[in-house]
């Protein structure tokens, strides 16, 4: 069995096509085609079915999944044994974040990092949506739960707290609520409902079992914008808010907590570079540890 096609047939899985996964490797369609043809060949089973819309794992594909991601870790911990990696801190690690973290927190912070290893490369995906390590759209994930499926390394990083705030514009004109029974007079700001990635978000019940939200925003920093703006009460993260001296926080209503996860994919773990940037996360966040809370 070729390794390199084990290789092309895990970009095709993870790609979940023929052509996305040419393009990730930078080779042509009928190149990436054939390999994975000698290999079925050489397993004597098909490993795909081709679909208009891609090619789709077959049971035998499934199974042979798992033993081509062992196969994968086995090659990368002999790589860098071997070449030399764990002696340099250099090629490209992207991390995928929520947007409050991502954008709030780590992005002023990791100019730190690049300047202390000059030849790591380091890209920061701030989108609200789930990251597939496995499929390798991140090598770093921070996530809001800890992940229970897959071959994943997962360390809880920080507690952090969510409340409510107005603006003071705001404040000055209708006041603030005394207790959860006063949101329903107030105008609310809140995210959409249907766009939520995990239950741990959908935190509005939390504060209030009647929370409707007037004018709703799919990103944790468009949502403290709009709160500014006056736009009424919203649920923002403290560490954000407080960064803001425009913004009043309401008192009178508990704050509530969630955490952030540290993940990567197991295959990746005895890569240099990703343990420098996944320890530089986590002694930040240490660092910084009462800004969250």
């Amino acid at each position: 069995m070729n390794w390199d096609d084990v290789r092309i047939f895990l970009a095709v899985a993870r790609a979940g096509q023929i052509l996305g996964a040419a393009r990730r490797l930078d080779l042509n369609h009928a190149t990436v085609s054939r390999r994975v043809a000698a290999l079925e060949q050489a397993l004597n089973t098909k490993l795909f079915r081709r679909l208009t819309t891609g090619s789709e794992l077959t049971p035998a594909g499934e199974r042979f999944l798992g033993i081509a991601e062992r196969m994968e870790v086995d090659m990368i911990a002999a790589r860098a044994e071997v070449s030399g990696d764990g002696d340099d801190v250099s090629g490209t690690v992207r991390i995928g974040a929520p947007d409050g973290f991502g954008v709030a927190f780590l992005a002023p912070r990791l100019g730190e990092l690049t300047a202390q290893y000059p030849d790591l490369a380091i890209q920061l995906v701030p989108v609200p949506r789930s990251f597939s390590l496995s499929r390798r759209e991140a090598d770093i994930a921070i996530t809001v739960e800890r992940p229970t499926e897959g071959r994943l390394v997962a360390a809880k990083l920080v507690d952090y707290a969510l409340g409510l705030y107005a603006s003071r514009a705001y404040v000055d004109k209708h006041g603030l609520p005394q207790s959860t029974a006063d949101l329903p007079a107030h105008r609310l700001v809140g995210y959409v409902p249907d766009l939520v990635i995990s239950p741990s978000l959908d935190y509005a019940a939390d504060f209030s079992a009647d929370w409707h939200a007037g004018f709703s925003i799919s990103s944790a920093l468009g949502q403290v914008e709009a709160v500014r703006a006056g736009a009424g009460i919203g649920i923002l993260h403290a560490f954000i808010a407080r960064a803001h001296a425009d913004l009043v926080p309401v008192v009178a209503i508990p704050q509530i907590r969630r955490a952030y996860w540290l993940v990567y994919h197991e295959s990746v773990r005895p890569l240099r570079r990703i343990q420098t940037v996944a320890g530089f996360i986590a002694k930040t966040v240490e660092r910084e540890r009462s800004l969250f809370l």
